[in-house]
């Protein structure tokens, strides 16, 4: 499989040549553009019914996949998610995975398992949750961000501390905890909310913008004309 990440690094697009039989997985609506030698097959990532009742009983949505196939012959098919940003391939190995937040995920070739990861506290605490998914086995793993990528390296020991909305993945050699941000106060003031810690050794891939701010900026443009509107 061959494969090219055009227009970095802001408007990043991934574009897949796929051999006869080759396949990719995909998130479900990634897709912009494919030839007609491609077939493709929905799917949910869970392989379990324990996986599925978790997503219940958390209250999280499924995680939908699309696989593109080659069946008809080499074709060509292209990925985008972030509305602005990178994309980027992490190199999966037996003994090199790595966690990332579902939001990041993109697509990733065969022999690469996803696997539904839930960490920290409960979507209920200050209306925060972090739905990971841990990628493990042998193959390439695309990952998309909201901004530019900033990449860290640690060493056994070395820490940092990450907020939430800008963590877009690290290694699963590292260790993590996640946390409030501060105390009380900090939290429900400080706009922070919730964050993670990692330690070393391994990669750390931070996103250089934030959703939740994007969102909230963006109300303060729509915001008005709704609420004029709803009167």
């Amino acid at each position: 499989m061959k494969y090219e990440i055009r227009y970095k690094p802001s408007y990043s697009m991934l574009v897949v040549n796929l051999e006869h039989d080759e396949k990719i997985t995909a998130e479900s609506g990634a897709m912009t553009y494919m030839d007609p030698n491609i077939e493709v097959h929905t799917r949910k990532r869970e392989k379990s019914l324990l996986g599925s009742l978790g997503l219940a009983v958390f209250g999280r949505q499924s995680f939908w996949v699309n696989e593109y196939i080659a069946s008809r012959g080499p074709g060509e098919v292209a990925f985008v998610s972030a509305p602005v940003g990178d994309i980027e391939m992490l190199e999966v190995k037996p003994n090199q995975g790595y966690i990332i937040q579902k939001a990041a995920y993109i697509a990733s070739t065969e022999g690469i398992d996803l696997d539904l990861k839930w960490e920290g506290f409960t979507k209920g605490l200050f209306g925060q949750g972090l739905l990971m998914i841990k990628a493990t086995g042998n193959g390439s793993l695309f990952i998309n961000t909201f901004g530019a990528i900033d990449k860290h390296t640690l060493k056994p020991q070395q820490t940092l501390i990450v907020d939430n909305f800008h963590l877009v993945a690290f290694s699963d050699t590292c260790s993590y905890r996640v946390t409030k941000f501060g105390g009380l106060k900090e939290t429900l003031l400080g706009g922070e909310g919730l964050v993670t810690q990692i330690t070393g050794p391994g990669d750390i891939y931070i996103q250089t913008k934030n959703l939740r701010e994007f969102v909230d900026w963006l109300w303060t443009l729509i915001g008005p004309r709704v609420r004029s509107r709803a009167r």
